[in-house]
């Protein structure tokens, strides 16, 4: 049965708001041209197409692209912060944590929610205390015995490191002696390590943003793999090789999104306040069950990720989408009155399939 389309009317920004508010863009390629990086891949393309939506905004936009812009006094009353990977160890944490030392606001949850989302355990244990469902997992952080006697039982297991993004550093492994070395290897790299079965499916992506301090569920997505058996890796992620063997589409199983909003709701709680975020479940492509996998805070607001389109299916733009998540913050800082919609809906309703796309097109 078709849905209705409900949409709540973006946030936005007073022109006067705009010309007296300073607000700092702190992202590491932030100051490029917005070519692909050799290492960085369309990250690069992401972080200057942010700073120049946030420009067509019209806000009073300063730029840097180091965690040295707030080493001392800074000229800016808001930091809009995506420097989120700084090549070491919850690095996510550092550019709140020195708004926090400058008293700066800033967008996104605090440096100990980060902390919280950042690390896939931590994120897990919260989950299965919310009564959600998620594969087994084992933790081994470093300095610490890699056990056998700890790692799940599984025919073949993802090992990544247990704070990394875009599959970062993600690789798969079938015996033991592989998850050791590839566990040994993260560790060598500094950084801890988590185990978890590979399960044969796809992504489940929910986007959520707040709205006047309430959580807003976006279209639900899923990313759908042309052989769901295999491992997306951090080169197709960032668009370093050719090809792309996957498809974000809307997911439209009425079903199981009512049991993925559930989850989210329930897990919204521990978060909050975030202003934007991903929340991921794997859809396991030969049981039909649906499981958590994690939750990326501050996620990649890139006009062709998955926040950006799901925003589109309901009929926002990407400006309109980056200027809500912007003037929600503020607000809440007490920078600015934000305008309300007139329309809020904790959950933002799909449509059936042929609605959502005749939205995106």
């Amino acid at each position: 049965m078709t849905r209705s389309l409900i949409k709540p009317r973006p946030l936005s920004i007073s022109k006067k708001a705009k010309a007296r508010l300073r607000i700092l863009y702190i992202a590491k390629h932030a100051l490029s041209r917005g070519d692909a990086d050799g290492e960085d891949g369309t990250h690069a393309t992401y972080h200057a197409e942010i700073r120049d939506v946030l420009t067509g905004i019209g806000l009073n936009l300063s730029v840097a692209d180091s965690y040295e812009a707030l080493f001392g006094p800074v000229d800016a009353d808001f930091v809009f912060p995506l420097l989120n990977r700084g090549g070491f160890l919850n690095s996510e944490m550092m550019l709140p944590l020195l708004c926090n030392r400058l008293g700066l606001p800033y967008l996104g949850g605090s440096p100990i929610v980060r902390g919280l989302s950042d690390d896939k355990h931590l994120t897990k244990t919260v989950a299965r205390a919310r009564g959600l469902k998620t594969a087994d997992w084992a933790i081994y952080r470093r300095m610490m015995p890699i056990k056998q006697d700890r790692c799940p039982r599984a025919l073949s297991y993802v090992v990544k490191p247990n704070a990394s993004s875009a599959s970062w550093g993600v690789s798969r492994a079938y015996e033991w002696q592989d998850v050791r070395d590839a566990v040994a290897a993260i560790h060598a790299d500094g950084h801890d390590a988590i185990v978890e079965p590979f399960i044969t499916g796809h992504d489940i992506e929910v986007s959520v943003i707040t709205v006047d301090g309430k959580p807003v569920i976006l279209p639900t997505m899923i990313v759908e793999q042309e052989d769901p058996s295999l491992l997306r890796s951090y080169a197709e992620k960032r668009n370093l090789v050719d090809g792309q063997a996957y498809a974000i589409q809307p997911f439209n199983d009425h079903a199981r999104l009512a049991e993925i909003e559930a989850a989210t709701r329930a897990l919204l709680p521990e978060y909050m306040p975030f202003d934007y975020g991903r929340f991921e479940f794997r859809l396991d492509v030969t049981t039909g069950a649906v499981h958590f996998l994690e939750v990326n805070l501050n996620c990649n607001l890139w006009s062709r990720k998955t926040i950006a389109m799901a925003a589109r299916l309901g009929g926002w733009s990407h400006a309109e989408l980056i200027e809500t998540i912007v003037a929600e913050s503020l607000h809440r800082h007490g920078l600015i009155e934000a305008r309300k919609p007139k329309t809020l809906l904790p959950v933002w309703q799909a449509g059936a399939l042929d609605d959502q796309r005749a939205l995106a097109s």
